[in-house]
């Protein structure tokens, strides 16, 4: 079994629980290849292209207001792509244009109101995932900043991993 964790500093380690005497359990840092391993079955690629902090103001949720009014939403994305022939040629053809994902996010984002933002996430990792044929796996966060909730909330949010196939 293996988990994501975020640290104080806000960098991500990836742990694996392992079993250890007399029934205790211990946490195993996982290199990055590792991950890789856990993730996809087989290594790949363990080279990433991300995008984080893209905000759009959209109209998601179950509540008739967010639909009307709408509200901010910032989504990070990690997508696991070979990037060797693309640092060997130096052509875009390559790799990820990331400015065409820019547009597809924001085009999906400001699109047709969704209920769930979970939804907003599938259709994201499902138009990359079809349009780009580099992309191996994808991480897709969706956040929502200010979200009118009992009590003090930073950020919440849904973050999926999808892969090929």
């Amino acid at each position: 079994m293996f988990g994501y964790v975020r640290n104080l500093a806000h960098t991500a380690h990836y742990l694996r629980v392992v079993p250890g005497p007399q029934g205790a359990w211990h946490l195993h840092s996982l290199s990055r290849i590792e991950t890789s391993r856990q993730l996809s079955g087989t290594v790949q690629a363990a080279d990433t292209i991300f995008l984080n902090g893209l905000t759009f103001h959209g109209f998601h949720g179950v509540l008739p207001e967010e639909n009307v009014l709408g509200q901010k939403f910032v989504i990070d994305l990690t997508m696991r792509v070979d990037l060797r022939k693309a640092g060997e040629t130096d052509e875009l053809d390559q790799t990820v244009n990331y400015a065409e994902v820019f547009r597809q996010v924001k085009t999906i984002v400001e699109g047709p109101p969704r209920k769930l933002i979970e939804a907003v996430a599938e259709d994201i990792a499902k138009d990359v995932l079809t349009s780009h044929g580099l992309v191996q796996d994808i991480m897709v966060r969706v956040k929502k900043p200010h979200v009118a909730l009992e009590g003090v909330i930073d950020t919440l949010g849904v973050e999926i991993w999808r892969k090929r196939g």
